[in-house]
């Protein structure tokens, strides 16, 4: 699923985000037992638990023994929610990274502990980049990677198509990794069986497979010849490795662009 970011009121969801004004709710009497940090803690709780799907007011007032109603005094709707959730997991990532390495190194560890950030918070991906939360930490993570590559020289407009890409790649490395863990408990099949149960049906639906699809067998049998085509798939791949390669490569093309002086 998609879930799109700034859904609630803009005035209200930016103060929370950046904790201007009261963003806790003041009464007269004791001291409320809820705060707006307590409720989107265990918001990301329930979605880490979950799923994006299953987050409601209700759910997440649950887990504090409140009701949903409780919570809108502390945060006016799930929009504004969201948007919070999604910034408070960035502020796991570090605000700096050394590049006493050169900037490739740096960007390597950028991308592998954003990929853990995602990877922990596996609803964090569904959240569109189309329009930004914008809240502190979001510009954190962002300010942390144009720092590293600032050192290639790269002109600000085609340094910002790298960030971009660089986001994009690592989202959608972390979305196919969480699909794949969330595969077995979702349909009741392991990888391992859904594979075998297929592969070895392959060859007899499509007969001549390797010879009608040689490149496709060229590359999935390159490490392992025993494999040949039957798997038709990167299946059998850890995902890291799709990850290591790709980084890797996209890299590569920086470096280039750095070295011809774009």
């Amino acid at each position: 699923m998609v879930v799109f970011a700034g859904q609630g009121d803009a005035r209200r969801s930016m103060a929370l985000l950046w904790r201007t004004g009261e963003p806790d709710a003041v009464r007269p009497g004791p001291k409320p037992g809820l705060s707006v940090d307590a409720i989107v803690d265990a918001a990301i709780a329930v979605a880490d638990r979950e799923g994006m799907a299953a987050l409601s007011m209700r759910k997440v007032g649950q887990r504090l023994g409140r009701t949903g109603m409780a919570l809108y005094t502390y945060v006016p709707s799930k929009g504004e929610l969201v948007d919070l959730m999604y910034d408070r997991a960035l502020g796991e990532l570090p605000a700096g990274y050394d590049t006493s390495a050169g900037w490739r190194a740096a960007v390597s560890s950028w991308a592998e502990r954003t990929l853990a950030c995602y990877l922990r918070h596996p609803w964090v991906p569904q959240v569109s980049r189309a329009r930004p939360v914008l809240g502190p930490n979001e510009f954190a993570v962002l300010e942390s990677v144009v720092a590293i590559l600032r050192e290639t020289g790269l002109r600000p407009g085609r340094l910002r198509g790298v960030v971009s890409l660089l986001f994009d790649f690592v989202r959608g490395a972390a979305t196919s990794v969480a699909e794949s863990r969330l595969a077995p408990s979702a349909t009741g099949v392991s990888d391992e069986e859904w594979w075998q149960a297929r592969s070895s049906l392959l060859e007899e639906v499509a007969p001549g497979f390797a010879a009608r699809f040689p490149m496709v067998t060229w590359v999935e049998s390159e490490d392992d010849p025993s494999a040949a085509a039957a798997e038709g798939s990167s299946s059998g791949r850890p995902p890291g490795e799709a990850f290591t390669v790709g980084l890797s490569v996209l890299l590569d093309g920086v470096e280039a662009a750095v070295l011809a002086g774009r």
